[in-house]
C-alpha cells in the first residue's frame, strides 16, 4: 500500500465507525465500567477520551508492528506473494465479520478468541489499575484496553501487514481507531442507549451488509480488474 493511499485509510476510518454494532457489544460494556469508576474531581469527558486515546496508540502500535512484520516478509522471505495472500486474507475476515453482525454466520466469534490468552495476561494488570485515579492511569488503562480480543481488529491488522510497510500499518490502525471513537465515547455517556440502538436487528443487519459488499468489491478488483 501506497503510504498515500487514502481509499484503504478511509476504508479502516469507516470501518471503525461501522463496526459500531460490533464493538459496543465487545467493548460496551467495559466503556461503561470503566466510566462509572470514573473519579468525580477530575473532567469525566476528559478521562474517556484519555482512554481511548490510550485504546488508539495501542491499534497503532499493533499496526506498526504488523506491517513491519509484513515489510520484512515480502522484502526477505516470502517475496510479493505475501502481501497478495494477506490482503485476500483480509478481506475474507471482514466478510465474515460482516455475515457475524448480520447473524447469518457465527464462526467469527471463534476467531477472536485466538487473542484470548494475551488478554488473560493484560486483564490482571488492568483491574490492579482500577479504579482510575489520575490522567496518567486513564491512559494506560485505555492502552492495555486495545488489546483485548476483537476481530475487526485482527481484519485491519491483516490489512496493515498486506501493506508491507511499517508506516501504512500504523496509519491503518490509526484510522480504524479514530473511526471507533464516535461510538465508544457515546457508550461511556450513554451506554444502555447506544447499546440498545445498536442491538436493533436492522442496524447490525445495515452494517454488516456494507462492510461485505466493501470487501467483496475489494476482491473483486484483486482478482478481476487488476
Amino acid at each position: 500500500m501506497n503510504l498515500l493511499d487514502f481509499q484503504a485509510i478511509f476504508a479502516s476510518l469507516m470501518l471503525g465507525f461501522l463496526g459500531g454494532a460490533h464493538c459496543v457489544g465487545m467493548c460496551g460494556g467495559l466503556c461503561a465500567a470503566l466510566s462509572l469508576q470514573l473519579p468525580p474531581h477530575i473532567s469525566r469527558i476528559k478521562l474517556i477520551i484519555l482512554m481511548n486515546i490510550g485504546r488508539i496508540i495501542s491499534y497503532t502500535v499493533i499496526g506498526l508492528l504488523f506491517g513491519l512484520l509484513g515489510q520484512l516478509g515480502s522484502e526477505y522471505i516470502f517475496g510479493n506473494g505475501l502481501r497478495q495472500f494477506l490482503f485476500v486474507v483480509a478481506q475474507v475476515l471482514l466478510i465474515l465479520a460482516g455475515l457475524y453482525l448480520t447473524g447469518f454466520f457465527t464462526i467469527f466469534a471463534k476467531i477472536e478468541k485466538i487473542g484470548v490468552p494475551i488478554w488473560r495476561k493484560l486483564n490482571p494488570i488492568m483491574n490492579r489499575l482500577l479504579p482510575i485515579t489520575t490522567i496518567k492511569g486513564s491512559l494506560i488503562v485505555g492502552a492495555i484496553w486495545g488489546w483485548i480480543p476483537c476481530g475487526l481488529v485482527y481484519s485491519v491488522s491483516a490489512n496493515a501487514m498486506a501493506s508491507a510497510n511499517a508506516i501504512s500499518g500504523a496509519l491503518l490502525m490509526f484510522a480504524f481507531g479514530i473511526g471507533t471513537l464516535p461510538n465508544l465515547i457515546a457508550t461511556g455517556f450513554f451506554a444502555s442507549q447506544v447499546r440498545n440502538f445498536f442491538q436493533q436487528k436492522i442496524i447490525r443487519i445495515l452494517c454488516g451488509i456494507i462492510i461485505i459488499l466493501w470487501a467483496a468489491w475489494r476482491l473483486f478488483r484483486f482478482f478481476y480488474a487488476g
